[in-house]
């Protein structure tokens, strides 16, 4: 019997040897499939996904690919799973426990439960090396005879998105594959290291996806989101490039953390780094930590994943768009495309490692950090409310379906109740009154730090040297009207009661009725439009059957589209419902108070043909928030033109022209500014956004003016009296925070309107507009004023001490006639990342309403 089994066992050695190398075999490894090895060339996004699913299918049993998406170009977004072979069968189980130790889902944890690590290649287009370094990562977790990737696969499932911008990637590497010197040219001035416009950093609509995950305004962030909270990973790192001179960074990360971030999170940004650093030291590569890369505004892919519990991290290799295959540094050293991936699968290796051999600790604080969320959530406010009543209908829906995306918890009062609060309103504290219908979010559930970061009027900055926006809060960005509560409220029902039907009672009216609060209001105009539906705006409020009405009310009168027959009323209801417009009905078109409907202020809206400038000179970024507007949002047509041949279009063709911000220097020269303007006398509309204002200030028949700061002589004395003989001995050292004093980082303030005005039609009195120049310009002479900064208007966010008073008594918002046109200014960016949704509205008035 001692004989059989110690044959056994040996055959049994054998054959485990024998299945070992045949498997070893039978895997190509990258360069065996593709037929280069990694880092002589750029893989297709097509190649990346064939070889993707090769492994998959040659290791079933330990690897699993998931098309989770698509791009706006088609092209598949996909995720590998890769687990023991004992875990990849009960992947469903292991995520189902996952979301119970976050209490996400009901249910005690079944069976062992391993870490959960996900990794994100390429978010950024031209930073291409990390999709090429994922490649080799893929092949050391499927390959059986790497003993060290199989042992951390025991107790961790590793998650990796191989290229989370399809889009950008391809549009890189194509045109670097048609560009390049064959193998490469390492000369800095080469073509192949400068990209044109727009790059291919950006997403299809040049959106900047790293900017994305908290607000999710691409269907790339949509779709990885809904994965992402089906799966809550307890670590999650993002692959980066920045420029050619730098060497490697990981964690730890620079300050300002955001205070929301726990201590075990810092302390395993350190832990992450000891990892990373033994395999740097190792191949002794230079890298740098704790410097430039902070943790403090939501919507990247480290501070994201961190306020939904994990361990988030940036990985930054020197390179990017420039690097090519090959690009000699200022040191004189070439930097090879092959030297970048080395770093980037070191980086992943090094992750997964600390992963593994910490999982029971990353598995401990994960489910102590959302015990924490439930039952002691950190802060000084316990509930968010948000008015049903004065926010507009669009708007609160618009918030809630945000709230669904993230996984946020939230209900109705049910009752009506009391207690101090924070209204945004005003940024007062004041005795807050709850109404049944109110939206309440109380803070006790599990998204409770995320709904924290995102509500807090002011978030709390450690430090001013930060790189992104520094505020935020929802209610500003959605226009509604909120407080903050300090005591604890929990939302008594989970759904609104249903609301009454909107149908109108009158069978045929006279006319249709529609308010103006919401971007969804503007969809319904949009769509209404394009159906042939003529519809009518009152310039003045007014009353009818005893309900007043508001500045901006759509009226559909049955006068005008007569032509349409009995499809006007079913045109009209259907696009109501579809839409969820409260629509209205008048049987006659005389009013109590206000402008009859035959009023010459009851305006017909014409459907404008739309153009804006794209091209080189234009900030691909403010042109794709524009075109993500007109495309994804109200879906409205509009025609991109493109700087090369703006001069040769005829602009009689278009009522509106949009010039988003960029330099327009060279496409508007002198010549070309006399035909604009021609057009515009004609009655064209022209809206100049940012810096596309700030290029027509000075410029002949155009009123506006930058705002002069010139401090008076008397001033200027009294300045020299008080001023420090040693402010000038200033350290090199502090040359950025010294500079932070010229800036404002993405600040709210609040816009004082004129109210009367068609751009500020269903807004009132303020807006909140996210203020991140201080180009700011003086008050027009001639036109109208239409929204302005005044004295003690900041709001929240970091503004430079010195250039505060340019932000007082500035303008953000006017209008100039010129001719039977107008030009239409904005300071301010209303569709700023395509997440400031209260301005979306008033872009729409500018290009629907202004000057009709």
């Amino acid at each position: 019997m001692r004989d059989s089994l110690k044959w056994l066992s040996a055959f049994l050695l054998v054959w485990l040897s024998v299945q070992v190398a045949w498997a070893q075999q039978r895997i190509q490894t990258p360069e065996q499939f593709l037929g280069y090895k990694l880092g002589q060339q750029f893989t297709t996004h097509n190649r990346v996904l064939d070889y993707v699913n090769y492994l998959a299918a040659q290791v079933p049993t330990r690897m699993k690919v998931q098309e989770y998406g698509k791009t706006y170009e088609g092209r598949p977004l996909v995720l590998a799973y890769v687990a023991s072979e004992e875990n990849l069968p009960r992947l469903e189980q292991i995520r189902e426990n996952n979301l119970r130790m976050a209490g996400i889902q009901q249910g005690q944890v079944q069976g062992n439960q391993p870490a959960i690590v996900w990794l994100s290649y390429n978010i950024h287009g031209n930073e291409s090396v990390s999709t090429e370094a994922v490649l080799q990562v893929l092949y050391e977790l499927a390959n059986p005879a790497n003993t060290q990737t199989q042992s951390w696969l025991k107790n961790t499932v590793v998650i990796l998105d191989p290229c989370v911008n399809p889009d950008g990637r391809e549009r890189y590497v194509q045109w670097y594959k048609q560009t390049a010197g064959q193998g490469g040219n390492a000369s800095p001035y080469a073509w192949e290291h400068n990209e044109p416009w727009p790059g291919g950093r950006p997403n299809h609509y040049y959106f900047d996806l790293n900017r994305d995950w908290a607000w999710q305004t691409q269907i790339e962030s949509k779709q990885r989101m809904v994965v992402y909270n089906n799966w809550l990973p307890q670590v999650h790192a993002d692959f980066h490039e920045m420029g050619v001179e730098s060497p490697y960074y990981f964690s730890p990360a620079a300050k300002p953390l955001h205070e929301s971030i726990t201590p075990w999170q810092r302390q395993f940004q350190n832990t992450i780094g000891d990892y990373n650093r033994q395999y740097f030291d190792k191949n002794n590569w230079l890298y740098f930590t704790r410097e430039n890369f902070d943790l403090f505004y939501p919507s990247y892919g480290d501070t994201w994943p961190t306020f939904n519990g994990a361990i988030g991290m940036t990985y930054e290799q020197g390179g990017s768009g420039r690097a090519g295959l090959a690009i000699k540094t200022q040191s004189g050293d070439t930097l090879t495309l092959t030297d970048r991936i080395a770093h980037h699968v070191a980086a992943s290796m090094a992750t997964m490692q600390a992963t593994s051999e910490k999982a029971d600790q990353i598995k401990q604080e994960f489910r102590k950090y959302y015990d924490n969320n439930r039952t002691k959530p950190t802060g000084d406010y316990k509930a968010f409310v948000i008015k049903t009543e004065g926010s507009g209908a669009g708007n609160v829906k618009a918030l809630t379906d945000y709230l669904d995306r993230q996984q946020i918890q939230y209900g109705y009062a049910g009752r009506s109740t009391s207690g101090r609060g924070f209204n945004y309103a005003n940024g007062k504290e004041e005795n807050v009154k709850v109404g049944e219908k109110d939206v309440v979010i109380s803070l006790y559930q599990p998204k409770s730090t995320l709904v924290k970061v995102l509500f807090e009027p002011h978030a709390q900055l450690e430090d001013s040297l930060t790189y992104d926006i520094t505020s935020w809060a929802m209610p500003y960005a959605f226009g509604v009207q909120g407080y903050a509560l300090k005591k604890q409220l929990e939302p008594q029902n989970k759904q609104q009661a249903a609301s009454a039907p909107t149908t109108p009672t009158i069978e045929k009216p006279y006319a249709y009725l529609a308010r103006w609060n919401s971007l969804q209001d503007l969809k319904f105009l949009t769509e209404l439009m394009k159906q042939g539906v003529k519809v009518r705006m009152a310039e003045k409020g007014f009353e009818t059957d005893k309900q007043q009405f508001a500045p901006g009310t759509l009226i559909i009168t049955r006068t005008g589209n007569e032509r349409l027959g009995n499809k006007f009323d079913t045109i009209v209801r259907d696009l109501a419902k579809q839409h969820s417009i409260t629509l209205g009905a008048t049987g006659t078109g005389f009013v109590s108070s206000g402008a009859d409907f035959g009023s010459g202020s009851v305006r017909y809206l014409k459907m404008p043909k739309v153009a804006v400038m794209t091209g080189e000179g234009v900030s691909p970024y403010a042109f794709g928030e524009v075109w993500h507007y007109f495309e994804q949002q109200i879906g409205y047509p509009v025609t991109a033109i493109n700087t090369s041949y703006f001069r040769n279009v005829p602009l009689h063709e278009f009522d509106v022209l949009i010039l988003p911000s960029g330099s327009y220097g060279k496409v508007l020269d002198e010549q070309t500014l006399e035909q604009v303007k021609n057009w515009v006398r004609s009655g064209g509309r022209l809206i100049a956004m940012e810096t596309a204002a700030a290029f027509l200030v000075g410029k002949k028949d155009f009123n506006l003016k930058n705002k002069d700061t010139k401090k008076s002589e008397e001033e200027k004395v009294k300045d020299k009296k008080e001023e420090n003989p040693y402010q000038h001995l200033k350290a090199y050292g502090d040359r950025e925070r010294q500079a932070l004093a010229e800036e404002v980082q993405g600040s709210v303030f609040r816009v004082n309107l004129d109210k009367t005005h068609p751009l500020s039609f269903g807004y009132g009195d303020t807006y909140f507009a996210l203020i991140r120049s201080a180009n700011t310009f003086k008050y027009l002479e001639e036109g109208w004023n239409v929204g302005v900064l005044k004295k003690d208007n900041y709001t929240t966010g970091f503004v430079g001490s010195a250039i505060k008073e340019k932000l007082q008594d500035a303008l953000i918002l006017g209008s100039q006639p010129m001719g039977d046109g107008q030009v239409i200014y904005m300071a301010d960016n209303p569709l700023f990342r395509g997440f400031w949704h209260s301005g979306k509205l008033m872009f729409g008035n500018a290009v629907f309403v202004v000057g009709q």
